[in-house]
């Protein structure tokens, strides 16, 4: 099914009218912890999960597999398209719910989606409060998050979507999000939340590269033939690919990229680089764990997965079943320099080397 007739006359209604008015959504939030006070109340937002990394490297992956363990409460469809208010919303969207079956997502990927898989709507909330830092052709990486308005908002939208899941699900009692761009803001939010995790996973380069280049294509031909499905994207804060392109400028890279022309590899490459080199600065950090695609199909990659998140092992080891080995296509590089290939694999071995999943 294709990305246009997945949505239908009033469904697009509905986005678009989201869309516009995320500041009176604000407003309408503000009655929502009224409304909800004393379910809230009974609901933490303690020891979230953040997963990120480029787009094409694992985050869905990852996030399906600790999504279906016990403790663990995600976005999910059901929650567009007024995500700034997700326990009103979801108490009317209740009403006119109705069965879903899984198709394949816009990727052309393979993964099956339905109403009820989780997925990545937090840079709506993080879109409201920095709209200013959008506007350009790149994202501004964030050295700290220090508007309290704004962490009360989001500590508060986790306790919602536990408190929203939790009524399907009794057991949720950790909220953790796949949102692609928190690789701007890695250590920012580390130190905002000081009990979060942030898992990071990574791939080889040049496979990853490609991954993201044949992504780009398709959307760029899709935003072309649908301008909803460009509005869509754009208005939930996805900004991997095609028209609505901005890439994260770690270190000013941007003004002095050598590879400008996202139609080839070399782009790519040089932004996994420069993406990826940047989060290495903070593998130190005790909270902020790498994950290699490659590994986490290894025999002790969930263990050590569950460890890292701080998950029971046995939880996420009962997902197993959803995970394929990791495939390697043949991709041509003979028009990419070969200097940013070996760099590349240098950031790469460094990468593996910090993992906390190995080979065994």
């Amino acid at each position: 099914m294709s990305f246009r007739n997945s949505y239908s006359w009033l469904d697009r209604c509905l986005h678009r009218l989201a869309f516009s008015t995320r500041s009176a959504q604000l407003g309408v939030a503000d009655l929502e912890n009224r409304r909800f006070r004393g379910e809230l109340a009974s609901t933490s937002a303690a020891r979230p999960i953040f997963v990120t990394g480029l787009p094409r490297s694992g985050t869905t992956i990852l996030l399906e597999l600790i999504s279906r363990t016990p403790s663990v409460a995600t976005h999910i469809y059901r929650d567009m398209p007024f995500v700034l208010t997700p326990m009103v919303w979801g108490g009317f969207a209740r009403r006119f719910a109705k069965a879903d079956k899984p198709r394949e997502r816009a990727h052309g990927d393979g993964i099956q989606i339905s109403l009820d898989s989780p997925e990545a709507f937090e840079e709506m909330v993080w879109m409201a409060f920095y709209g200013d830092r959008y506007r350009g052709d790149t994202i501004s990486p964030w050295t700290a998050v220090g508007d309290q308005e704004f962490l009360q908002f989001l500590s508060d939208h986790m306790r919602k979507v536990i408190a929203l899941r939790r009524r399907d699900k009794p057991t949720a009692s950790r909220y953790a999000s796949k949102n692609n761009l928190n690789i701007a803001r890695v250590p920012a939010l580390l130190d905002a939340f000081g009990d979060a995790v942030a898992l990071v996973p990574f791939r080889d380069p040049v496979q990853h590269a490609a991954s993201l280049l044949k992504q780009h294509q398709r959307f760029t031909a899709m935003h072309r033939d649908d301008p909803f499905a460009r509005r869509y994207m754009r208005g939930i804060g996805h900004f991997d690919f095609g028209d609505n392109l901005k890439p994260v400028d770690f270190g000013g890279w941007w003004s002095s990229r050598a590879s400008s022309d996202p139609s080839k590899l070399a782009f790519w490459l040089e932004y996994w680089c420069v993406t990826y080199a940047t989060l290495l600065e903070h593998a130190d950090h005790d909270r902020m764990h790498l994950v290699g695609f490659e590994q986490l199909g290894a025999a002790s990659g969930l263990a050590a997965l569950a460890h890292a998140a701080g998950i029971e092992g046995a939880d996420l080891a009962e997902q197993a079943n959803i995970l394929a080995p990791a495939t390697s296509r043949e991709v041509d590089i003979a028009h990419t320099p070969a200097d940013l290939v070996e760099r590349a694999n240098g950031i790469n071995a460094r990468l593996r080397a910090r993992c906390v999943l190995t080979d065994g």
